[in-house]
């Protein structure tokens, strides 16, 4: 949730010059599965399209002001982009100009270049979480 935060406060900063999505893949955590002990919820695997998008509707009310979608559910985003757990992009007509280190590790909004978030014009960050 920590990187969420950081991600969301992105959001909030540039809200005037990009636009961000959020993309919901397959639980890393699930409840009935490897879970976490400090998970704020508890969301158990996806079963079928409906739970993901029970569990993407939690992310929504996580990320005012992002949108947020799901991933289907033979994870094709979270294979063509190499997600899993999460990571981030920022695309820039429709081409990918920062990719991220995989979480957890490697998701760090902070490594973003200083000079990338600003100079950048109607981007598109990604979260694939």
């Amino acid at each position: 949730m920590t990187r969420l935060k950081a991600f969301q406060r992105v959001v909030q900063q540039y809200a005037d010059i990009s636009d961000s999505v959020v993309v919901y893949i397959e639980e890393a955590h699930p409840s009935d599965g490897w879970m976490s002990s400090d998970a704020p919820y508890q969301i158990p695997k996806h079963r079928c399209l409906e739970d993901r998008l029970s569990a993407a509707q939690i992310m929504n009310r996580e990320v005012p002001g992002c949108l947020v979608v799901a991933d289907s559910m033979d994870n094709s985003s979270n294979a063509a982009y190499g997600a899993y757990f999460d990571r981030l992009y920022i695309l820039q007509d429709g081409k990918i100009v920062y990719q991220g280190g995989r979480g957890p590790e490697g998701y760090r909004v902070e490594s973003v270049p200083q000079g990338c978030w600003p100079m950048l014009t109607r981007m598109h960050s990604i979260v694939v979480k």
